[in-house]
Formats: structure tokens, C-alpha cells, sequence
């Protein structure tokens, strides 16, 4: 498996800002993880995906620094569409939907852009929202997704027969989405990939399959080998997988419980949590301030069972008790998808992109402090996740 940290951490929107982040950021984070070669999962903006796809000389320019720092891409993030460093993004993340044309240009040109980045001989993925926030969501947008997925697929096939390099977009369950869970997206990809429809509608598995976000997994109170084995098991791949944990609060009840997870309430993301009750069931609040409730609200969830919360906490970071994170659920996916179909050829992309509003006792105060906190990251992520053998950082 290929290893990487996604530069959506970073708040750069345009092609400067991306060289400077490399400069600031990349470079120096493969030299403190003791890295001969960082891969790197570029988070490209709208905008500066379409110019890179517009422009041969930008694109050397870019491959030219990734050079000098000696970083390799092999995957993009292509699910915030832009402004995702804005005071407050939450819904607007979702945003242009599958049904909306707008998303599968941008997804185009992104993989256009990493056809031409690929080092020789390597396969690439982009990840991708799981169609939309699930309202408004009709049935109407459902088949223009569809429409969206089968012209996605002929445009991927089209890109590997002119350019000899495969291009794969990962579909990522998210909490509240359309596509909530795992056996969501299994569900909508496996149902259309089919020899039944015609050419013009079908979703080939071969350019298209799932991302393994393992914070939102974590959330869903989803088990990893299951969910690994229902992908595989409809004939889909994971194309990717987001190294990720969630923030785990076992008992809500317990003294100072509630305070302490409520120092992760800010107004930038969106964090959701879900509840496990003793039957089983899931019980989902949208966001932790609801979930939480305040003076003039009743919490949305009873807190008589563990709470999950959508919030990627850094991978080697163990919060204090009463609070955990889901770092074995990474594990237990990592694993399962390493033994699973294909699953040598996933890319492994650490996604912490929370730094900036983690509580102050946390907070990087400078760039020498995140530099320093993705590198120990990617330390923890090649000793806990990946034998020797198996790295290709």
C-alpha cells in the first residue's frame, strides 16, 4: 500500500499556495518522518484543478516542485470543491452535488490532472463525496448521479486507453450523506454496474469504487472486516482508504464526560455523532453542539450509551480519558483490506485535516509544530498500519 498525507490540511487555493505548502510543509515533513519519498494526496480546488488541466506549463511547474522536495502523488481529494479553510464550511462542503454538472467536470479534471502527475508505471485515485448532504435529495438527482457515474466511468476508460495510466474515483460514505455507510454506497455502485444496462448508464468497478474513510466508518459503529467483505464480496474494490480515527466517548455519563467533548465544539466542520444503544440501534445527531444540547435545548441524543463524533483526531494523539479514539477500528480495516482483493494496490492517505481546530492544549502554535505533528503521524501510521516489507511511502 502506498502511504501519503492529504494536503487538505492546508489552507491553499491556488497554484502558488500549493508550491509554498510543498516548500513549508511536505518537504519538511518527509525529512522529519525520515522519508526518502513522501507521497502526497493533493488536495486540488475546483478552480486550480480546471487551470492545471487547461495549462501544460503549469503542471510542470508543479511536477517540478514535487520533484525538488521529493514528493510523489499518487492520489487527490477531490471532495470539498473549495473554501474549505473558510470560517465556516459545514453543509457547504456537499456542495455542487453529483447531480450537478459542476461535480463530474471537476472530478475530470482532476483526473486528468493525475494522469499527468503518476509516477511511471502507478496506478492513481481520487476520492468523492457519496453524491450529496441526504437533503434536498430527490429521485430525479439520483438518476442524474447515475448519468454522472456511467460518464465518469467512460471518460476514466478513455483516459487509461490514450495515456497508459488508470485513474480510479473512490465513492466515501459519510455520515448524513446520501450514501451514510458502507453498505450505502455497495449498495448504489453494485446496483449499476451491472451487464443489464446499457453502456450509457453503467458504472464500470474497474474506474469506480469505494474510499474507506475509517473516522466515518468508526462512526457508523460499522465492523471493519464486514464492511471490507461487503465491497468485495459486490464485486467492487477499495480503490482507497483514508486513514482516520474518530473521537470515542465510551460512557456520556461519566463525570466531566459531556465537558470534555464538548472542548472539540468549533464552527468550522461539521461533526457528527452517533450513539450506540444497547439494542444495537445507531441514533445520529448532525452536528456535537446538537448532540450536546445547550441551556435553551435538550441534547439531541440521551447519552445512555457510547458516543462516536465525527472529528479526525491525529493518529498518534491518545486523548485523556473520558475520552478515546477509534484508532483500533484503523487497524482492523487496514488489515482487512490488505488481505482483501487488490487490496495491495489501495492508497493509504493519512487525512487529519482538523488541525487548525483542535482545542488550544493540541493546537499546532506554527508550522514547525504541524510539520512536526504530520510527520509523527506518518511515523505512527508505517509502524502501527504497514509491515516494512509493505511500505511504499
Amino acid at each position: 500500500m502506498r502511504l501519503s498525507y492529504c494536503t487538505n490540511v492546508h489552507p491553499a487555493e491556488d497554484l502558488d499556495g500549493v508550491l509554498d505548502q510543498l516548500a513549508r510543509y511536505a518537504g519538511p515533513v518527509r525529512e522529519a518522518a525520515g522519508l526518502d519519498t513522501l507521497g502526497v494526496g493533493l488536495w486540488l480546488p475546483a478552480e486550480l484543478a480546471h487551470r492545471l488541466d487547461a495549462s501544460a506549463d503549469d503542471r510542470e511547474r508543479l511536477r517540478a516542485a514535487l520533484a525538488e522536495h521529493r514528493l510523489e502523488v499518487h492520489t487527490l481529494n477531490a471532495f470539498p470543491y473549495g473554501g474549505f479553510h473558510r470560517d465556516v464550511v459545514k453543509l457547504a462542503v456537499y456542495s455542487p452535488t453529483w447531480a450537478e454538472r459542476a461535480r463530474l467536470d471537476y472530478v475530470l479534471a482532476c483526473a486528468r490532472v493525475l494522469a499527468d502527475l503518476l509516477p511511471e508505471g502507478a496506478d492513481g485515485s481520487i476520492s468523492t463525496l457519496p453524491l450529496a448532504w441526504r437533503a434536498p435529495w430527490t429521485r430525479a438527482d439520483d438518476d442524474e448521479a447515475a448519468r454522472a457515474f456511467a460518464t465518469l466511468s467512460a471518460e476514466l476508460r478513455a483516459l487509461a486507453e490514450r495515456t497508459g495510466r488508470t485513474v480510479r474515483v473512490a465513492v466515501e460514505p459519510e455520515p448524513g450523506c446520501v450514501l451514510d455507510t458502507v453498505e450505502d454506497v455497495v449498495a448504489w455502485l453494485a446496483a449499476r454496474t451491472g451487464p443489464e444496462w446499457p453502456a450509457d448508464r453503467r458504472i464500470d468497478p474497474e474506474h469506480v469504487g469505494v474510499c474507506l474513510d475509517t473516522c466515518h466508518l468508526a462512526v457508523s459503529f460499522a465492523d471493519p472486516a464486514g464492511a471490507v467483505r461487503r465491497i468485495t464480496d459486490a464485486g467492487l474494490r477499495v480503490v482507497k482508504v483514508q486513514a482516520s480515527a474518530a473521537l470515542e466517548v465510551a460512557d456520556v455519563s461519566a463525570p466531566g464526560a459531556r465537558d470534555a467533548v464538548a472542548r472539540f465544539v468549533e464552527q468550522r466542520y461539521l461533526h457528527q455523532v452517533r450513539e450506540l444503544t444497547a439494542t444495537g440501534d445507531v441514533l445520529a445527531s448532525d452536528d456535537l453542539p446538537v448532540a450536546l444540547g445547550d441551556a435553551d435545548r435538550r441534547p439531541a441524543l440521551p447519552g445512555t450509551g457510547p458516543w462516536r463524533v465525527h472529528f479526525h483526531v491525529p493518529l498518534h494523539h491518545e486523548p485523556a480519558p473520558p475520552l478515546a479514539a477509534t484508532t483500533q477500528v484503523l487497524r482492523d480495516a487496514v488489515a482487512a483490506v490488505r488481505s482483501a482483493p487488490h487490496g495491495a494496490e489501495a492508497h493509504l492517505d493519512v487525512e487529519t485535516y482538523t488541525w487548525s481546530v483542535l482545542p488550544p492544549d493540541v493546537l499546532p502554535t506554527g508550522p514547525g509544530e504541524l510539520v512536526a505533528g504530520i510527520a509523527a503521524e506518518l511515523r505512527w501510521a508505517r509502524e502501527n498500519l504497514l509491515t516494512t516489507e509493505g511500505i511504499r511511502a
